[in-house]
């Protein structure tokens, strides 16, 4: 068996107004995933996957996540095993009941990670 490879985040927000939306990995098939590209402020760009709509995806909120609590979420998974959560969509939405409060400040790690 050859070496797997997984991309992690952990996310930590330092503020408590933030919402984080989490799709269930289970529901998300490779078709309802768009290839697109962030242009970051220096002009380098990089890829990264668009979901595409679709009433099967079931969406969980982290709503007010504390400075003591970490977010894992595993954005790739190179083992395509049946059943295997391969990723998990995730964004940033805005929360109307936080918009005068300040802004959320978060730090993220990713990690690759081999077996």
């Amino acid at each position: 068996m050859g070496s797997v490879e997984a991309k992690l985040n952990l996310k930590l927000h330092t503020g408590d107004t933030s919402i984080t939306p989490l799709c269930d990995a289970r529901t998300v098939s490779d078709a309802d995933l768009v290839s697109g590209s962030i242009i970051l402020n220096s002009g380098q760009r990089r890829e990264s996957w668009t979901v595409k709509p679709n009433p099967e995806h079931r969406w969980y909120f982290k709503y007010r996540q504390q400075p003591d609590e970490v977010t894992l979420i595993k954005y790739f998974d190179s083992d395509s095993s049946p059943g295997m959560a391969r990723r998990a969509p995730h964004c940033a939405v805005e929360d109307p009941d936080a918009r005068e409060e300040e802004w959320r400040e978060s730090a993220e790690v990713r990690c690759l990670v081999f077996w």
